[in-house]
């Protein structure tokens, strides 16, 4: 299959659709979004003070999103960290890493407690390196990791990297604790469910036109409230005067049919850590509940006009280009077949860094931009939007340094779009003589192209 938005929703069924708002209504709390974000801050409201009247508006579905169709890394990554680390100094830097680390036990928590059965694992995150200049890379990252406190990181030689998993070329991996293989559709569904019970009104198939202050505009009437939160991710371009305001990054998927015993042998990962790697255009994989490897990678990094997929559709040479990294990755795979291929949109801010912003003047608020790490980092923005609408004082999740944090627009068209097309092919071209000549340091391609897109 291909599309159906993801073989998340093939596997687990899709949803039936909640009503849409059927008129002007009011509210003490409007999130727009029903993703992760939208959700979990629903839910945490809820759980502060229950009195509290919080309306959710999903334009298509809950989960619709990148929350239903991400690579279920649920991990302690957050964009931005080392740009808060030279703007507020590295122990602000030091405390929104631990609070990320924290969040994953969070996350692991609720989920227990409300009862969601998720296929949640925790394996950890393994990162490999399969060339030299990848092996440098690793290296320098996992002292940076170290340096913000992860001390219970482990970096592995190649023979200690195949103990984990038998990755073709692999000469080294750094591995966290800090992270968790997920099935993204069971958790949306589960936190969605969760969040009607405790009362929340959901209302699906209701697009936001626009947000103004404590307004949330609809086709189908207006909700009135002294907050409205936007928690829209890579479809903020869809609202009124938000086409520049966060770039929708397209990431794709490919999920293979289930694996032999005999393959499964062949590969290892029997800790079914999240498997990454150190590649400028990388990649991301789990090894799922029954038994399937699903990898993600870059495919059409960015449609022109900030355009969205029609649910995941994804073009045959990307599915082609993710199958070649399954296979070089496991080459005892060659002949395993891929059941699914989808896409979906990351919101990518101009500087690449996340934020949770709280306008009380106004009521308007927003948190995302979370670059592709947004499984956990929903949550922790969520808990601090909560404390940011209903505390008045600082505490310490409206202290962390993301918070409140401004961003310039991207460029306009048709300059967003080669600039973007351009730096990717530029990270392949650097991949690709990286493999090829063996070289140990980073291409210098790579580097100009990270200068140039504003990641350092």
């Amino acid at each position: 299959m291909n599309g159906g938005i993801s073989f998340w929703y093939a596997h687990d069924g899709l949803p039936d659709r909640r009503p849409p708002l059927s008129g002007d209504t009011d509210a003490d709390v409007a999130i727009v979004g029903g993703g992760y974000t939208g959700l979990w801050t629903a839910y945490y409201l809820k759980k502060a003070d229950p009195s509290l009247r919080v309306t959710v508006l999903e334009r298509s579905f809950c989960g619709y999103g990148a929350s239903g169709r991400n690579g279920g890394w649920l991990y302690n990554g957050i964009a931005g960290r080392d740009r808060y680390a030279k703007l507020h100094g590295h122990e602000a830097a030091v405390r929104l890493q631990r609070a990320m680390n924290a969040t994953v036990d969070e996350v692991i928590a609720v989920a227990a407690a409300e009862g969601i059965d998720a296929d949640l694992h925790r394996g950890g995150v393994l990162e490999v390196a399969r060339t030299p200049a990848q092996l440098a890379r690793l290296k320098a990252f996992h002292a940076h990791e170290l340096s913000y406190g992860e001390h219970d990181r482990e970096l592995y030689d190649a023979t200690e990297t195949a103990a984990r998993v038998r990755v073709a070329d692999a000469v080294g991996a750094s591995w966290t604790p800090h992270g968790a293989r997920v099935h993204p559709v069971k958790l949306v569904k589960g936190l969605a469910a969760a969040v009607e019970a405790l009362g929340v009104t959901i209302h699906e198939s209701t697009p936001v036109t626009e947000i103004r202050p404590r307004h949330a505009v609809t086709p189908y009437g207006t909700v009135r409230a002294p907050y409205v939160l936007r928690c829209t991710e890579g479809f903020t371009a869809d609202l009124k005067g938000q086409r520049r305001t966060w770039l929708p990054m397209n990431s794709s998927m490919i999920a293979t049919e289930p694996l032999t015993d005999d393959q499964w042998a062949a590969i290892g990962w029997e800790d079914r850590a999240t498997l990454g790697d150190m590649a400028h255009a990388y990649m991301y994989a789990q090894r799922t509940a029954d038994g399937r490897i699903a990898l993600g990678g870059r495919g059409v990094p960015y449609r022109f006009g900030s355009r969205t997929d029609n649910d995941g559709r994804t073009q045959p040479g990307t599915i082609e280009a993710l199958r070649r990294i399954l296979t070089a990755f496991f080459p005892a795979l060659a002949g395993v077949r891929v059941e699914h291929a989808w896409s979906g949109v990351l919101g990518v801010p101009r500087d690449w860094c996340a934020t949770v912003t709280l306008d009380r003047a106004t009521g308007l608020g927003w948190a995302g931009g979370y670059v592709g790490s947004g499984v956990a980092t929903t949550n922790l923005a969520a808990r601090t939007l909560r404390d940011l609408v209903l505390t008045g004082t600082p505490t310490d999740l409206t202290t962390l340094p993301w918070v409140n944090h401004k961003v310039r627009r991207w460029e306009p068209e048709p300059l967003r779009w080669l600039a973007v097309h351009t730096l990717y092919a530029t990270y392949r071209t650097a991949d690709h003589r990286e493999e090829s000549l063996r070289t140990t340091g980073t291409s210098h391609l790579a580097t100009a192209a990270n200068r140039i897109a504003g990641r350092h």
